[in-house]
């Protein structure tokens, strides 16, 4: 009697190891299905829920795509629009991932071109992540006429190492599945963002030049007008930005004259509005002769980085050049070109740095003639 029981005991405990065990092995064969649904809080606070981990996107809207890109897995996409097809010069993640203009065209895109769900609808996405996002209800909208999840990202006000940078990258990961890659990109954006600030912050203010960009594209290339106040740029590391006595922030088209009045110590050109203030100089060569950075030689080219908003690695990589110009003992050891090419790689996993100086000019001191 005993023994039977002993028997019947071992026998049960069997059958719950055995099916303890075939659970465990479902799970391991199916290590990707990730969880029944996802939900997320997009940077419009609206929960988003999805039916699993999204294996094929659509990434629509000013920089959405650029951000999924820095995920190194261009497969995800399921379309592009053809505002991404028609301007891919100046966009390193295009440089990086050629084949994306081989994608079926889900729209028009473009800064000023709604999107288009009949379209989006054609390459069945999983999810639809959107940087067209003014608000809620133009967001739902879209969402209520297609029927597939619709999360919104965004590069907040300043874009380069913008809270809501990290935030829509943290969003992307869950979505896809990536939440250790997109962890990583978050931690370089704050390795960045700490390298320059501790190189530069305790520079004493008597030592710092003053310093201004010009040339600065917003929609458009522009002329020495161009500028920002509050730059992002400047201030990550810490320079006398000429502007700032404004009291603005963001795009700013400043007049000549207070540009004289200034009269910075160092100027910056972007080198995408270079053509425009080198066609300008030969018009008004005595207003560029009156700056003191034109007649010491103390102007410096920066790559352009607002493409369909803003090429975050490319801005960081000018950070980092213009921190060289300015204080070149604290940046002694940075050579601006292989930083770029270090950027590049650790956020889309080429070095583009040669691409960029081709298409647009290297990081050098520039003359106007």
């Amino acid at each position: 009697m005993k023994n039977r029981a002993i028997a019947l005991t071992m026998a049960v405990l069997l059958c719950i190891t055995f099916v303890l065990s075939g659970c465990s092995a479902q799970t391991a064969q199916n290590p990707q299905t990730g969880p029944a649904k996802v939900t997320v809080t997009d940077i419009l606070d609206r929960q988003v829920e999805i039916s699993g981990v999204a294996n094929k996107v659509v990434a629509i809207g000013p920089g959405a795509m650029r951000l999924c890109c820095y995920f190194n897995n261009p497969g995800i996409f399921a379309g592009i629009e053809q505002f991404e097809i028609d301007n891919p010069t100046g966009r390193p993640y295009f440089y990086a991932y050629p084949e994306l203009a081989k994608l079926p065209v889900i729209g028009p895109g473009g800064p000023n071109n709604a999107p288009d769900p009949e379209k989006l609808l054609t390459v069945k996405p999983d999810v639809i992540i959107t940087a067209y996002a003014p608000d809620r209800a133009t967001v739902d909208n879209l969402q209520a006429k297609t029927g597939i999840p619709v999360v919104a990202v965004g590069y907040g006000g300043a874009s380069t190492f913008d809270p809501q940078v990290n935030a829509s990258l943290l969003l992307i990961g869950k979505i896809i599945g990536m939440e250790q890659r997109a962890q990583e990109l978050v931690s370089l954006m704050e390795q960045f963002k700490n390298d320059l600030d501790e190189r530069t912050r305790d520079i004493p203010l008597d030592k710092k030049p003053t310093t201004y960009v010009g040339g600065l594209g917003m929609r458009g290339s522009h002329g020495i007008e161009s500028t920002q106040g509050n730059y992002a740029l400047f201030n990550a590391i810490h320079a006398r930005n000429v502007v700032d006595e404004t009291g603005k922030t963001g795009a700013v088209m400043i007049d000549k004259e207070q540009l004289v009045k200034w009269n910075p110590d160092k100027i910056f050109i972007d080198w995408g509005g270079y053509p425009s203030i080198l066609a300008d100089y030969n018009e008004n060569r005595q207003f560029y002769q009156s700056l003191s950075a034109v007649k010491n030689g103390e102007l410096y080219a920066i790559l352009p980085y607002n493409f369909y908003t803003t090429n975050i690695d490319t801005s960081i990589a000018d950070a980092y050049y213009m921190g060289k110009v300015l204080y070149p003992d604290q940046f002694k050891d940075v050579e601006p070109e292989k930083k770029a090419d270090e950027i590049y790689k650790l956020l889309l996993g080429k070095e583009l740095y040669a691409q960029m100086a081709k298409d647009f000019g290297a990081f050098r001191k520039i003359t106007l003639q």
